[in-house]
């Protein structure tokens, strides 16, 4: 070949891979890592926060893996495609595998959960939403650890297993610019394994991405401005927070929030539904519930509550119950309010992925829901409410809120993450007598509210035979 001509096909090779560099490429997989003890052995030599289900026993596993790759810097404008500061930044983490152990019971979607690290360490919150509906329709689901307070909590807890991880380019980059690429780079090996096959065979159709809260935010601004330069997931669910979302992306985009949410941030950037997006709100919701804090305090009771060094995570709050939440054992309720909600939120976001499912898989529109009523967009927003106190129109509305036993809320003040905690206070004996003077009556409003939530496609029906249930078998109206 001519010298001109190498040097032509030189410099279009080497120009080609700065092209490949700057969109990041699959990591590198080695495990599952051995689970060396038990979970809850002191020793803490299995996954951190491992599942409390009997996974097995419902024919999925549970494993973890460790990644490492080259990741780069973006430039992020507000809802705005960025572009990449600079590249090959070098990171090392893990990510959590629960999926069916047989083909055929998987459903062929990826569900890849950003994870939260607002209380100092890694929280699977999506998970735990949504577990019993991931595990009997099928998902496969994965845990990324993708920001530096959830590695550097998972040293504090067993530095052993896990003093390799890092993902801040040897300390040279401490404020999470790498996560976006540390996160899609599980989303393109789900696709294309790289080293070992974190799914054991499985053959994925679709690859969804989640993240609630804090997590949600940066899912906003990934999807915004990182990933239409180099597209990963078919869908996004955002999940209690985040600014609003382009208009004109081409993957499916799902906000799904609770009162809390609408009320914190939410109401002041709602934007109307689109033909690749919709939002939820759900009344009466708080943004952490009882459904996650029932989990979340089982797995502090077993595995401890690792925290990253210099972080410091607000205060938790309590209930008003003659058994409080476990993690208050040794203390009081320090929000104004008593907290969390009972309103179940995960009925309406398993509902919600089913939709989103079909949507992508088979172009299959999913329905609308109303707005919460509020009658200022603030932040914070103020809630329409009722008599009671609970919000008095819009949103979707399940029966706690609809055929009320309670007032249950997405609001609270207080030190620390009270503001995230809602409340939450039971109707006395005289009022609850003076709602439902018959048993009957009570029962037939839940399954009546129920139904239309149903039909309306809000919820699934295994959630509505529960609700009404659950109804059927309270002492509500009873004599």
């Amino acid at each position: 070949m001519p010298s001109s001509r190498l040097n032509l096909f030189s410099t279009f090779c080497i120009a080609s891979l700065s092209i490949v560099s700057m969109f990041g490429a699959n990591p590198v997989l080695t495990g599952p890592i051995t689970a060396k003890t038990a979970p809850g052995d002191p020793a803490h030599d299995y996954p951190f926060f491992a599942a409390l289900e009997d996974l097995k026993a419902r024919g999925y596993v549970e494993q973890e893996y460790f990644y490492s790759g080259s990741a780069n810097r973006y430039e992020t404008p507000e809802g705005a495609t960025g572009k990449a500061i600079d590249g090959n930044h070098k990171y090392k983490t893990r990510l959590l595998v629960r999926r069916p152990v047989e083909a055929k019971k998987f459903n062929g979607t990826v569900i890849v959960e950003w994870n939260n690290v607002t209380s100092g360490h890694d929280l699977d919150i999506d998970w735990y939403q949504i577990h019993d509906y991931l595990i009997r329709s099928g998902y496969a689901w994965v845990g990324v650890t993708a920001q530096r307070i959830g590695v550097e909590a998972l040293k504090v807890w067993n530095k052993e297993r896990y003093g390799s991880l890092d993902v801040t380019a040897d300390g040279t980059i401490m404020n999470d610019a790498l996560s976006y690429d540390v996160f899609a780079d599980v989303g393109r090996a789900a696709r294309e394994a790289h080293g070992a096959d974190f799914l054991g065979g499985l053959k994925p159709q679709r690859v969804f991405a989640t993240g609630h809260s804090q997590s949600a935010m940066r899912l906003a601004t990934y999807v915004n401005s990182v990933h239409p330069l180099d597209p990963v997931f078919d869908a996004v669910v955002v999940h209690g927070g985040g600014a609003k979302i382009r208009t004109d992306l081409k993957i499916k985009v799902w906000k799904l929030n609770s009162e809390t949410d609408v009320i914190i941030g939410q109401g002041a950037v709602r934007q109307p539904d689109t033909a690749n997006f919709r939002t939820w709100d759900v009344a009466g919701d708080s943004h952490v519930d009882m459904q996650f804090i029932a989990s979340r305090s089982k797995l502090v009771a077993r595995d401890g509550n690792p925290i990253a060094p210099g972080f410091t995570p607000g205060q938790r709050g309590g209930r008003n119950t003659a058994a409080p939440a476990p993690q208050l054992a040794a203390g009081g309720n320090p929000c104004d309010q008593p907290t969390y909600s009972d309103v179940p939120f995960y009925q309406v976001m398993a509902a919600a992925l089913e939709h989103l499912v079909a949507w992508v898989k088979d172009g299959k529109v999913p329905p609308n829901a109303p707005p919460i009523d509020i009658t200022s967009a603030g932040p914070p927003a103020v809630i329409a409410r009722d008599a009671n106190g609970n919000s008095s129109g819009g949103g979707i509305r399940l029966a706690a809120i609809a055929v009320p036993i309670a007032v249950n809320t997405g609001q609270n003040t207080g030190p620390g993450f009270c503001r995230l905690y809602g409340s939450h206070l039971d109707f006395d004996q005289a009022k609850l007598a003076s709602l439902y003077p018959a048993h009957e009556a009570y029962v037939a409003g839940v399954r009546e509210v129920t139904e239309k939530n149903f039909k309306a496609g809000y919820i699934l029906r295994p959630e509505a035979d529960a609700t009404i249930a659950i109804a059927e078998h309270s002492a509500i109206g009873q004599r």
